[in-house]
């Protein structure tokens, strides 16, 4: 079956709450899949680029004016009638008022709340993807100590951390399990979701959401572990592919700058991070010397969000 590309877009607003919402419409009447829920965008035409296509695809389709689409997420999907890759980009910014033409119906949704049925089949971990937070943080207690730890995480998620990893490679054993057995219960406590590093018997001995898989664990992996969430580190284009052809729910790059973890090693920069994702094919974490600052050029290069260790604790 010839693939087909196709740009999606997920059009943002912010509601009254300050929560994020997206557009969704309801495929018409003639159409495959009629009444089912997608988001806007349509086929990339010959000689368009995915970028281009939504343009055009957004100003025919709602009458509106993209001034900001930032690369997301690539994903394909085989349906009956047609196997397709789907260029997701996030529409944080554009003008003109919505005029539907082509859907029985629009609506705004949430991520945590979606209020529409059906949706369309690939959107399932697209809508997975979207409830991410834009900021990862990462442990460094074998640094800082555990004590000092403990209290850095529990100021961060009571001011809306909400996806931690937990990484103590220079922690011994005993001390680690303590740890990480102590930092999963306090993030549970307040909702937020914890991976731990390269230890799946860890994170299943204390409960925690997932693990997050090292390079070098990603390239021997031949199944996705058995956990709700699973991430990987990644330094090259073909790990990211790895990483999305194993099923992980979203990957961190880098290193964007130097970093205290690695003196002397210059970092790619954002140009360079953003010619190594382009549409990367699953959310993607910019790391390598970021703080919260960064979010923006993190995400106008492709990246969902930022992963810090020191700059999330300050």
């Amino acid at each position: 079956m010839k693939l087909t590309e196709v740009a999606a877009a997920v059009i943002e607003r912010r509601a009254a709450d300050g929560a994020m919402e997206f557009l969704l419409g309801q495929r018409a009447p003639g159409t495959f899949y009629p009444g089912y829920w997608e988001f806007p965008g349509g086929k990339v035409e010959a000689g368009e680029t995915p970028h281009a296509a939504l343009l055009r695809e957004l100003g025919e389709e709602l009458g509106i004016g993209v001034t900001r689409a930032d690369p997301w997420l690539r994903r394909e999907h085989v349906y009956e009638h047609a196997h397709v890759r789907l260029n997701f980009f996030r529409v944080r910014d554009w003008c003109g008022e919505l005029h539907d033409h082509v859907h029985s119906a629009l609506a705004w949704q949430r991520a945590d709340a979606p209020t529409v049925a059906p949706m369309l089949p690939a959107n399932a971990p697209v809508l997975a993807a979207l409830a991410l937070p834009d900021f990862y943080a990462i442990s460094h207690a074998g640094e800082i100590g555990v004590d000092s730890q403990l209290v850095a995480l529990a100021h961060a998620l009571e001011n809306g951390l909400r996806l931690v990893q937990l990484r103590e490679p220079t922690l011994d054993a005993p001390r680690r399990s303590a740890f990480v057995h102590a930092a999963v219960d306090l993030c549970h406590q307040y909702g937020a979701r914890v991976l731990v590093n390269g230890d799946p018997a860890l994170a299943a001995a204390t409960a925690a959401d997932g693990v997050h898989l090292q390079a070098r664990q990603l390239a021997a992996q031949t199944a996705r572990p058995d956990f709700a969430l699973v991430a990987a580190s990644c330094h090259t284009a073909a790990e990211l592919e790895l990483a999305a052809k194993l099923g992980c729910d979203f990957a961190v790059f880098g290193a964007v700058r130097a970093t205290a973890s690695h003196p002397g090693v210059a970092g790619i920069g954002w140009e360079g991070l953003a010619a190594a994702l382009a549409v990367p094919p699953l959310p993607t974490f910019a790391l390598g010397g970021l703080s919260r600052t960064d979010l923006d050029a993190a995400q106008r290069a492709g990246a969902h969000g930022i992963a810090a260790i020191r700059g999330a604790w300050s």
